[in-house]
């Protein structure tokens, strides 16, 4: 289902500074511990190693590859929706392979059957009246999960599954398993509309767009596939894993460690929630307190040792249909653009975002051919505008003259071009 394409605004990266340790103190009441030392240092610069490689493959998705690594830091999940070929499964592939756990993956379908997922059954067990699934190298085994096109799946599978996404167990005959799942993390081509798909959606608590690029990203997007191509075909493989599941599992024991929020920060939060629920967009208080986990997964990626406003920006991601997303985005952004603008020193980036010298080449097409005495269809005329908005819009996030500048010839563009005969007339 293909949605509207433009820009997330940035995404902060700033650099390790004041790490949290494992001794810091455990706020609201938490009495979790650390069976063993955690380097949160050490960590924060391997998150943010696997964002850079992430980064190198994968073009303009710096903000999907952290909202990647905050879910497994927080051991929440994630689901990614957009059209086909917008590098959802590619990219949650990669994501798994950086990461030195146990994994599983499946393209789901209405008619996968359990033993596909969960095992099949122990013939030798069953035999002696007992029915069990063999579940080694399944999904009840794996630490990091990729279930493609779940919400195809059919009544059975998403039954089995919501037990063990929510609680960590599998009840395997009459055995509970305790399953050693971080992460789990799904892709769609498009939202579900189902009544029945509630539950299953609900446990994601991260949903995220992955759309096609846009104009000003094209010639790198063909670079880079090239490269990838040729990569393929030769068998060269130097993705190597960066983050070990062990050192993130302890990390998540004594998660309770990190859990800090200052007053005004909890205040913000409650501020912005109450005005997302009178917008009609559901978030319920259990899902309220998973967020937290995901503010204080965020601060750990970069080092810091509790959230800031600028951690705001996963509230753009609790969307229940597609119409929501601009509403959170008009709630959410003026308060993480309001943070950047007061500590511009803080505004970072994970990975490249569009030069300017590449805005200014595809201004410069979009001029040449708007100016240009041929005629263009209604069709091509609104592609090339939307195109000019979306120039507009990356040039704002970037904070130079230069840019300001390029800003105020888009402007000049757009007013020529509806005052022209090209436009109604």
């Amino acid at each position: 289902m293909d949605t509207p394409n433009k820009p997330n605004p940035p995404v902060p990266n700033p650099p390790v500074q004041n790490p949290p340790t494992a001794a810091s103190p455990a706020p609201l009441g938490s009495t979790s511990s650390v069976s063993e030392q955690v380097d949160v240092t050490k960590l924060s610069t391997q998150f943010q190693e696997v964002a850079r490689v992430l980064n190198t493959h994968f073009l303009d998705k710096q903000e999907i590859i952290r909202l990647l690594i905050i879910s497994a830091i927080a051991g929440e999940h994630m689901v990614l929706i957009g059209p086909p070929g917008t590098a959802k499964s590619a990219l949650i592939r990669m994501f798994a392979r950086l990461l030195n756990a146990d994994y599983f993956e499946y393209l789901l379908t209405r008619f996968t059957e359990p033993n596909e997922l969960f095992g099949p059954v122990d013939i030798r067990a069953f035999r002696d009246g007992r029915y069990t699934r063999r579940t080694e190298k399944m999904l009840p085994s794996a630490e990091i999960v990729f279930l493609d096109e779940i919400f195809k799946s059919n009544s059975a599978i998403l039954n089995s599954l919501l037990t063990l996404i929510n609680e960590r167990r599998y009840s395997n005959g009459p055995d509970v398993m305790h399953v050693p799942l971080i992460s789990m993390f799904a892709a769609s081509n498009e939202a579900p509309n189902d009544d029945n798909l509630t539950a299953m959606f609900d446990r994601f608590l991260l949903r995220v767009f992955s759309e096609n690029l846009d104009s000003y990203h094209f010639h790198e997007l063909l670079k880079r596939g090239v490269n990838h191509e040729v990569r393929k075909m030769s068998g060269v493989d130097s993705i190597q894993p960066i983050v070990h599941a062990s050192d993130l599992r302890n990390l998540q024991k004594g998660f309770g460690q990190y859990m800090n929020f200052s007053e005004e920060f909890l205040a913000k939060y409650k501020g912005l929630v109450f005005q997302i629920r009178s917008e009609g967009i559901t978030i319920s208080d259990r899902r309220a307190v998973k967020i937290l986990k995901l503010f204080a997964a965020s601060a750990l990626f970069d080092g810091r040792s509790e959230p800031h406003d600028g951690d705001f920006f996963i509230l753009r991601h609790m969307w229940n249909t597609f119409d929501q997303a601009d509403l959170l985005e008009e709630i959410v952004n003026p308060v993480v653009d309001n943070y950047y603008r007061e500590h511009p020193e803080q505004r970072r980036f994970i990975g490249p975002q569009a030069s300017l010298q590449d805005l200014l080449a595809e201004l410069n097409l979009i001029r040449e051919l708007l100016t240009s005495g041929g005629e263009l269809s209604d069709i091509q005329l609104f592609s090339q505008l939307k195109n000019l908005n979306e120039i507009k819009a990356a040039l704002s996030a970037i904070d130079q003259e230069t840019a300001r500048r390029m800003v105020m010839e888009v402007d000049q563009l757009l007013e020529s071009v509806f005052a022209s005969s090209k436009f109604g007339g």
